[in-house]
């Protein structure tokens, strides 16, 4: 399990950008123990179910967060990823 204050910071800087950046229903931030991924996760539900936008997965490259690939559900992108 990775539990370093700078992953917790990267995923928060991701988390507040993707906020700013596109229309999202919810961005969350987990600890390592309640991530299913066992390291801080970013869980962001999007407003857009066509995709993904681009700024997502620039600002996840930006961070170093891997993404994990996750379904969309009706009129929402769920997007999650871990440190």
């Amino acid at each position: 399990m990775s539990c370093t204050v700078e992953d917790r910071k990267r995923v928060r800087r991701a988390a507040r950008a993707i906020r700013e950046e596109v229309p999202t229903e919810s961005v969350g931030v987990l600890t390592p123990s309640a991530s299913q991924y066992g390291e801080w996760t970013l869980d962001a539900v999007l407003r857009d179910s066509k995709g993904v936008p681009p700024e997502v997965p620039r600002e996840l490259a930006l961070a170093g967060l891997t993404l994990q690939s996750t379904p969309s559900q009706a009129e929402f992108q769920h997007v999650a990823a871990a440190a």
